[in-house]
């Protein structure tokens, strides 16, 4: 069992940030799935984005249940602590510090995984944000800065010893991005080295693959990014595989459709129009994938700002999968 702080991960299956998809509706949805821990999109620690709609909108955990994890990403120690405080404030009971982002708009500003090239500005950051909230502090790395400098077992031991209660490793490093294949031994080595839970992550697709790496590795848990996406079904297998050693059936295209319109309405109602029907377009693209029929259906929906409408087109479309049409 995966415990950070006081509390305690019912599932060895967590979502990763993401962000653009891992927002309020994505996370609740995944949560109510089998994921045992959901973090927010990344938000800049940067005090003139603070105030954005955007940031409002990745800092808003209007229902969801605890505990409720939001990521930071800056380059400055004491910006990242006021953050930290900002966010406590208004209700984050565990703060998750990017240090694993690849994205150029990030690393140019010398955060996400930018950081670590520097491992004293590492330990300036985690210390500072440690000192500054009572809430658990965790992080995110990637296995080092390039291949010829994997210095992830370094990183985790500066966060352990900075009061770190939990670290998550994506198995690549900067200089990869999201290119090659993941690699493992170097989380294994990080697990080896500190006392604190360690989160596997990367190239995780299956629920064989989840076990595969818990396995190699020894981390306490595997956190899930792209393969959640149009499949958030993936944390309930993950789980049922782990407990019993047996696959799940996939989900009948009704079972599709229903967690779909849930998913759908939970967008409309955290965005509105027409920004809602907007953001639901590329999920449509990931759960269409699954269905006959799909990429007809996501060509229509693809063009369309009305909720109301957008809706109906995809119940229309799952209800030969019962026998009736949608009202």
């Amino acid at each position: 069992m995966l415990r950070i702080g006081p509390y305690t991960v019912a599932s060895r299956a967590v979502l990763a940030p993401m962000a653009g998809v891992t927002d309020r509706a994505f996370r609740q949805l995944c949560r109510g799935l089998g994921a045992g821990l959901t973090v927010s999109e990344m938000v800049s620690a940067n005090p003139l984005l603070r105030d954005t709609i955007k940031s409002r909108r990745r800092t808003d955990h209007r229902g969801e249940p605890g505990p409720r994890v939001v990521q930071i990403a800056g380059a400055e120690p004491a910006l990242l602590a006021d953050f930290a405080r900002y966010n406590v404030d208004r209700g984050a009971q565990i703060i998750d510090i990017n240090m694993g982002c690849p994205a150029k708009k990030v690393c140019n500003r010398m955060a996400g995984s930018a950081l670590l090239h520097d491992e004293r500005l590492v330990s300036r950051i985690l210390g500072a944000v440690v000192g500054a909230v009572d809430v658990p502090v965790t992080l995110k790395i990637r296995t080092g800065p390039e291949p010829a400098r994997r210095n992830g077992v370094a990183i985790a031991r500066i966060a352990q010893a900075a009061g770190i209660r939990s670290l998550a490793v994506h198995g690549r490093t900067r200089a990869c991005a999201f290119r090659g294949h993941a690699e493992y031994d170097t989380i294994a080595a990080i697990k080896d080295a500190v006392g604190m839970p360690v989160i596997a992550n990367g190239d995780i697709r299956t629920p064989a693959d989840a076990c595969a790496v818990l396995r190699h590795t020894g981390a306490d848990a595997v956190m899930i990014g792209r393969a959640a996406q149009g499949n958030p079904w993936i944390f309930a297998e993950i789980n049922h595989f782990l407990a019993s050693g047996t696959t799940l059936a996939p989900p009948s295209p009704r079972e599709v459709g229903t967690v779909l319109e849930e998913h759908l309405c939970g967008i409309y109602d955290f965005y509105g129009e027409p920004l809602g029907p907007r953001i639901a377009r590329k999920h449509l693209g990931w759960y269409l994938r699954r269905v006959s029929g799909g990429e007809s259906l996501w060509q229509r929906v693809n063009r369309i700002e009305s909720a109301d409408l957008q809706l109906a087109l995809v119940r229309n479309h799952f209800a030969r999968f019962t026998g009736a049409l949608a009202a």
